[in-house]
């Protein structure tokens, strides 16, 4: 998937998109916002662009403005020492408010099929989920029911939060803080690094992306966003084949004689044309536009989700320190109309996707230090409306995937009786505060007190073990 603006008739999505891209490029101003809306986490964070020799990336580096380039490099290397021993999160974010009274739906409660006549899935189709005889995966989340058969899927069937806003912009920055709290400036992961972080390794906290992840947004500590080890290129345009590479080693070369130049504009240049040079030898191993991976992933060189988590796989395979990711998944999940089509593709390509990652990592004998985290805003309301659509809802879907995950149902489904509010949206049974408490705690081993506001008052389930 192109990395775009998505078309929606939703206002409201599309001035998200829009506000959080230019609030993403630190320091190039941003567009009109209105009254009460909160600024996105990490908004004004100063950005440079590095090039890290030892990690063999192209980085741009957020919250970072002191730090100079040998100490990065030295940062990331010996961060690296400790790389394999590190627990890795992954955050991935279904974008829109992803509807689950279709992903998991209730195939045996009736009430569904009247208040969706038309959106409602046939009862005998997707596989049963077998935690709660009434509800089925939808069919092209049959890569969640494996890994959930398996044992490495944590299923939350209604997560979200008490007096819910259903606005994308706001919804989505109480995700990203940890709290619901409008005023707030720093990601929960970003304090989290703030807390168990370096000063020097922006690679601990990254934005598989071309800006930064909200709630990777820190105070005290740098983080990156890059694209993909894949995506670097050191090339003379014109010229190919060995002469191509003696003319690029020629270059090479001259940007090391002047690396150390008197004059300051040519011992700038001559370190950029040094280390691009440097930083195309390093990028080798993992091959100009591909990535070699154990397992087939799907899709095309056209989509960045697959292709991205690739890449994870293979940097996190090649003992780069990383310890908190995030990336958004492919799809367009604020379905107000024509919802079947756009449901079915966005979550067949996501939940395959996730499902290669994971064979990957089990090939390469990482599976058991990665922890990914599937999330949205919020769901859909249950009752669908007259453009073959749904609008924003309330409680909505999550996952934790990996052969640490509980595997287990966490909440439950409450129907559509009783289990709707006053507005008709499925209330929530379980509270993404108290999961990401539960995170920290289980799978960092960390504090959660410290990083989300009032973590007391919300419930730890069983989430890793």
């Amino acid at each position: 998937m192109t990395d775009r603006i998505r078309p929606c008739g939703c206002a409201d999505f599309s001035r998200t998109e829009l506000f959080r891209r230019a609030a993403a490029s630190a320091g190039e101003g941003l567009p009109p916002i209105e009254s009460g809306m909160p600024l996105p986490a990490g908004t004004g964070l100063s950005r440079r662009s590095f090039i890290a020799r030892t990690a063999g990336l192209a980085l741009s580096v957020y919250g970072a403005s002191n730090l100079r380039l040998p100490l990065l490099d030295e940062g990331i290397a010996h961060a690296a020492t400790q790389a394999n021993e590190s627990r890795v999160l992954v955050s991935v974010f279904l974008d829109g408010g992803a509807d689950v009274l279709n992903l998991l739906f209730p195939a045996g409660d009736s009430r569904y099929y009247e208040l969706r006549p038309k959106l409602a899935l046939s009862p005998d189709i997707g596989v049963p989920f077998d935690e709660d005889s009434r509800l089925r995966w939808h069919p092209s989340a049959q890569a969640f029911a494996t890994l959930h058969g398996e044992g490495k899927a944590t299923v939350f069937p209604s997560i979200g939060y008490t007096s819910p806003d259903k606005s994308h912009f706001t919804s989505r920055h109480y995700w990203e803080v940890g709290a619901t709290d409008a005023t707030a400036r720093t990601g929960w992961l970003g304090r989290f690094l703030d807390q168990a972080g370096r000063a020097d390794n922006p690679l601990q906290g990254l934005a598989l992306d071309n800006r930064l992840q909200p709630a990777l947004a820190t105070a005290k500590v740098p983080v990156a966003s890059m694209d993909g080890p894949d995506r670097y290129s050191f090339k003379a345009f014109g010229v190919s084949g060995q002469t191509e590479a003696r003319m690029l080693e020629a270059l090479g070369q001259l940007g090391l004689a002047h690396e150390r130049a008197s004059d300051k504009g040519v011992r700038q240049a001559g370190d950029a044309l040094a280390q691009s040079y440097r930083l195309r030898g390093q990028v080798s191993p993992f091959g100009t536009g591909t990535i070699t991976s154990p397992v087939k992933y799907p899709g095309d060189q056209d989509d960045d989700f697959p292709r991205r988590l690739a890449s994870l796989a293979a940097m996190l395979a090649a003992g780069l320190p990383l310890r908190c990711v995030a990336l958004s998944a492919p799809g367009r999940y604020d379905t107000h109309a024509d919802q079947a089509d756009e449901l079915s593709d966005g979550i067949k390509l996501t939940a395959d996707s996730l499902l290669a990652f994971q064979r990957d990592l089990e090939a390469r004998g990482l599976a058991d230090r990665v922890l990914v985290h599937v999330w949205s805003e919020f769901g859909r309301r249950a009752r669908e409306n007259g453009s073959l659509g749904t609008d924003h809802g309330a409680a909505g879907f999550g996952l934790l995937l990996g052969t640490r995950a509980g595997g287990k149902m966490v909440g439950e489904y409450p129907g559509l009786t009783s289990g709707l509010d006053s507005e008709g949206n499925l209330k929530a049974t379980s509270d993404f505060r108290g999961v990401y408490s539960g995170i920290l705690e289980q799978w960092f081993e960390t504090d959660a007190g410290a990083i989300i506001p009032n973590a007391g008052s919300f419930a730890r389930p069983k989430l890793v073990r």
